[in-house]
């Protein structure tokens, strides 16, 4: 999320998170202007934020200031920092990849943010519940529900419009959270 309109949509349609890319990319948003668009959301839906390899002292910061509620870690980040992480704040830890430690896991392509689907087989049996990202939109998302029912799905990519440099479009977040409950419901 970017853009008040983006905040506006998810207000709407209510998924049950929402994340700030705090990482280098094109979807990356500061954290004086996450501040102002968290101040917007809808007090039910949950702030993510996602980081790659960010100092601890800046992951606090947005929890103290109650910018973001789950942290997602999405770089090359050691057990023991997210042991430490987890000494410092009381919030949840998504991990991308393997980790012990984390209370959740992300599964999700070799290139983030890509839009491309990654081979979901290497999924395999996971224990720990985990949030599926990678290629997901709104022709794959129910077969993906059923195929790994995971605890959660993460999309960006598949519910922006590729017209307008990728921004956030309001039909494909409504109806990606409609086949997303759908899909649960069956």
């Amino acid at each position: 999320m970017t853009r008040l309109c983006d905040i506006e949509a998810v207000n709407e349609y209510k998924p049950d998170y929402i994340g700030f890319i705090f990482a280098e990319s094109k979807r990356k948003i500061s954290p004086h202007e996450a501040e102002k668009l968290r101040v917007k959301l809808n007090p039910d839906i949950i702030p993510i934020g996602v980081f790659v390899n960010e100092e601890p002292e800046n992951i606090i910061d947005l929890v103290q200031r109650n910018v973001i509620e789950i942290i997602q870690l999405h770089g090359n980040e050691s057990e023991e920092y997210v042991r430490e992480l987890k000494l410092q704040t009381d919030k949840l830890i998504i991990k991308a990849g393997y980790s012990e430690v984390a209370d959740y896991l992300l599964f999700d392509s070799p290139q983030p943010g890509s839009g491309k689907a990654f081979d979901w087989n290497k999924v395999g049996e996971v224990k720990k519940p985990y949030f599926l990202a990678g290629g997901l939109n709104l022709n794959n998302i129910s077969e993906a529900i059923k195929i790994l029912n995971p605890f959660a799905v993460d999309v960006s990519s598949g519910v922006e419009n590729p017209e307008k440099s990728g921004l956030k479009d309001p039909e494909k977040i409504k109806e990606f959270i409609r086949q997303v409950r759908r899909t649960r419901n069956e």
